[in-house]
């Protein structure tokens, strides 16, 4: 009995110990504790295939990611950190071929190119970083009856790898 409540008592303290630092969080980010601030601006849209919701989606999904995993406040402009990007590639592709030369399956791909920010550490700046991020469907399916489910697959990957690269760095 004495040594699980030591146990539990160690690992409190060091839970307490790293999110004091202010540097880690549980969340997986290592925003510096003077940092307290983000901007977001809308995703533009220049892929030369269309998808209308898509540019919207894709902020409102980001924003979300950083409302839930971060303490910082949205701000309109001049945020600590602020984050531009626009979609640059949305495209159909055949991804598996069968033997009569006929698609089984296509790949809906969507590419972001996206430029942050920190005013406060300009070191972890970057500009036009390219990500990309797909989904495959059955080649017997319309896009149009898939579109929806699949860019939701997709942005939520785009804004995994988003969020990694800017606030969890890793």
């Amino acid at each position: 009995m004495r040594t699980t409540a030591a146990r539990i008592l160690l690992l409190l303290t060091a839970a307490l110990t790293l999110s004091a630092c202010g540097i880690y969080s549980f969340s997986g980010t290592s925003i510096q504790n003077d940092v307290n601030t983000v901007t977001i601006a809308y995703f533009e849209y220049k892929a030369q295939k269309v998808n209308p919701s898509l540019s919207n989606d894709l902020t409102e999904a980001l924003r979300t990611r950083f409302r839930r995993m971060t303490r910082l406040e949205q701000v309109e402009q001049d945020g600590d950190l602020e984050i531009v990007g626009e979609v640059t590639g949305y495209s159909v592709s055949a991804s598996a071929i069968t033997a009569g030369e006929y698609a089984a399956q296509n790949r809906l791909s969507v590419t972001v190119s996206v430029s942050f920010t920190n005013r406060k550490y300009p070191e972890d700046d970057f500009e036009n970083k390219s990500f990309s991020a797909y989904a495959d469907f059955d080649s017997t399916l319309s896009l149009d009856a898939v579109e929806s489910s699949l860019c939701a697959e997709i942005i939520d990957k785009l804004i995994e790898d988003i969020f990694n690269a800017t606030v969890a760095q890793w």
